[in-house]
């Protein structure tokens, strides 16, 4: 069991290098391997290549942890990261703002309409996300409930707002190309305020992951039993949630709504290997790096010098492995 975890983490690391020197290798025009030696594309490949590809890792990072937090929490294999509303309200937010900019008019663009919208989008889709997971917690009574009443409320929260939304954009119709491009996802804005902003997520979110995973494994044997042990369910469930909705708020403001790597990272994980949470957790975040980053690698590449959205290619992907992975149980 241990040499197959090593052998995991093994692959992981040389896939992260691998994808990461691909990153850094393919631009606008395609694959360019002089692109590291030659002093002319240096400051493209420092400049834009770079923290696109550190960025990718990251976020896939934030969202593999959020997957396989949200799967240990609610005890089910479909959950993913966005299932306490934090997707809905960041695109609400989006929304608002998109829309608050257009109305604008001349006088946004006298202050740098470029600038400002794109970091009122950031701070938008992050308030947004965490306000989203507060209602939800408030509609069930700050997950003192059971995690079934939370997984409720975050669906009733998710209707409600995403309903909002698309009231939104009927009233302003020109936030509508703004808000599907946040919806698809893309790391193509990513910089390296960006891959700050992530790295203090991920420090943030990661040791009290680690730290308190054993809460999971006591949980995965039913609330009863975790109660019996002398576990907290209250006060496990809002740090769980808390911690899952500031990894989600952070992706999510930085990248959009990506797609299928929350979910697809934890099966990848205990599909080749059956640990502990405290294993889990980390794996899936790094298998969540890899997965986007292989994505942004294929975004830019598949069909240079266009680019395809990210999310994109992550649903269809993530979509076919688990279709793929059904289909062989289901032929068991």
């Amino acid at each position: 069991m241990a040499s197959a975890r090593r052998r995991l983490l093994l692959t992981l690391a040389l896939a992260t290098l691998a994808l990461a020197l691909c990153g850094l290798v393919v631009g606008s025009e395609g694959w360019s391997f002089g692109a590291l030696t030659d002093p002319a594309l240096r400051q493209v490949v420092w400049d834009i290549r770079a923290p696109r590809t550190a960025g990718a890792w990251l976020t896939g990072l934030l969202l593999g942890l959020s997957g396989a937090i949200a799967q240990g929490l609610f005890r089910n294999p479909l959950a993913e990261p966005y299932l306490l509303g934090s997707s809905a309200g960041a695109g609400l937010a989006v929304v608002i703002v998109l829309a608050a900019g257009h109305a604008g008019g001349q006088a946004f663009q006298l202050l740098g309409a470029d600038a400002l919208l794109r970091l009122g989008l950031v701070g938008a889709a992050f308030v947004g996300a965490l306000g989203g997971v507060s209602l939800t917690l408030l509609l069930a009574r700050g997950a003192q409930r059971s995690t079934t009443g939370l997984l409720l409320a975050g669906v009733v929260v998710g209707f409600v707002l995403g309903a909002m939304a698309d009231l939104v954009t009927m009233a302003a119709p020109e936030a509508l190309r703004g808000k599907q491009v946040f919806m698809l996802g893309t790391t193509g804005f990513l910089g390296w305020t960006s891959c700050g902003a992530l790295a203090l997520g991920a420090l943030l979110t990661l040791p009290p992951a680690w730290r308190f995973a054993r809460a999971l494994d006591a949980l995965a044997l039913g609330e009863d039993s975790a109660r019996s042990l002398g576990l907290p369910l209250p006060q496990v469930r809002m740090l769980m949630v808390v911690l899952l909705a500031l990894a989600t708020g952070t992706a999510v403001a930085q990248a959009g709504l990506v797609a299928f790597v929350g979910l697809v990272s934890p099966h990848l994980v205990r599909s080749r290997v059956q640990a502990p949470h405290r294993f889990t957790l980390m794996a899936s975040a790094a298998t969540g790096g890899v997965l986007l980053l292989a994505g942004d690698v294929l975004a830019r590449s598949v069909i240079a010098p266009e680019e395809l959205p990210v999310g994109v290619l992550t649903a269809v992907l993530g979509g076919s492995y688990l279709m793929w992975l059904l289909h062989r149980r289901g032929a068991r």
